[in-house]
């Protein structure tokens, strides 16, 4: 069953991601994936995730259809212009992949490559309404396709965001260009998500809450500093400033917001960012 499957019968879903390899080693990838797949309805494959260059998301998602998971192919508008970004849709769905995630991406100057041009010629908005227009047979330049294909199209929102009402004017604009269901950016306000799960019910869209697998204070305050729509409650950091086993207290707070959020939306997108072997033990906390 496929992930739009899954969502149109209620069942809670659970999403994770990995971020592909520096290079041409797969291995590591490849051993989280086998890890994973028994226990998540789907994985996020990162597009050159904080501008650092890598394996692609595409490569990525192939790689893993043939491990045996299904894929979301995470593409950000970063680095290529509408012509490589609709070839790369159409280059998607010739290998099957359907789900999509539209990003608009993180600026060059964060990552390892901060000389590199960035393109930014379309946004997340429009890169849906790319997909619809390819599903419709026409590209973006109103040229008939030979064959049309069939997208799961995804976008993301930050429900952590002050003030939030922009996020929800351009979720409403990211319904109108396609999207079917939405990952948030990462959330630890229980009840801030609840709030805006309640404004955003009408739309009928399936929700996904993030939730980023803390390691440590530092990171906490280094996301509250420089994330944007990202907020660690004070609480939280001192939790993890004294706990002895760091690993098992960024557990414990992950499974802790799952099960106080999962009752307000469609499911979970766990980000663990290079720790994804500590999401099993998560969902067996969060008893899922």
């Amino acid at each position: 069953m496929s992930l739009k499957e899954k969502l149109s019968t209620g069942k809670f879903i659970i999403t994770t991601e990995v971020g592909p390899p520096k290079g041409m080693d797969i291995h590591e990838m490849k051993e989280n994936i086998e890890l994973l797949k028994d226990r998540v309805d789907a994985l996020n494959c990162t597009d050159q995730q904080a501008s650092v260059m890598r394996l692609g998301s595409l490569a990525s998602c192939y790689l893993a259809k043939q491990w045996g998971i299904e894929p979301v192919f995470q593409v950000t508008c970063r680095d290529r212009n509408r012509i490589a970004l609709q070839s790369d849709l159409l280059n998607a769905a010739a290998f099957g992949i359907e789900n999509v995630l539209a990003l608009t991406g993180d600026h060059v100057s964060l990552g390892d490559h901060p000389g590199a041009k960035p393109v930014f010629d379309l946004d997340s908005v429009s890169l849906l309404q790319a997909m619809k227009s390819l599903e419709e047979g026409h590209d973006l330049a109103g040229k008939e396709i030979k064959g049309t294909p069939k997208f799961f199209k995804g976008a993301v929102v930050t429900p952590g965001a002050e003030p939030v009402e922009p996020q929800i004017m351009k979720m409403h604009k990211k319904i109108k260009a396609g999207a079917q269901f939405f990952q948030t950016q990462a959330m630890y306000d229980s009840r801030k998500f609840e709030e805006f799960m309640k404004i955003v019910k009408p739309t009928g869209m399936p929700v996904l809450v993030g939730i980023v697998v803390l390691r440590s204070a530092a990171m906490a305050r280094f996301m509250n500093k420089n994330v944007a729509g990202i907020h660690v409650p004070d609480n939280l950091i001192e939790e993890m400033d004294k706990a002895e086993k760091k690993a098992a207290k960024g557990i414990e707070i992950a499974a802790r917001l799952i099960t106080e959020m999962k009752d307000s939306c469609q499911g979970v997108h766990i980000m663990a960012i290079g720790m994804e072997d500590r999401v099993p033990a998560i969902l067996d906390a969060a008893k899922l």
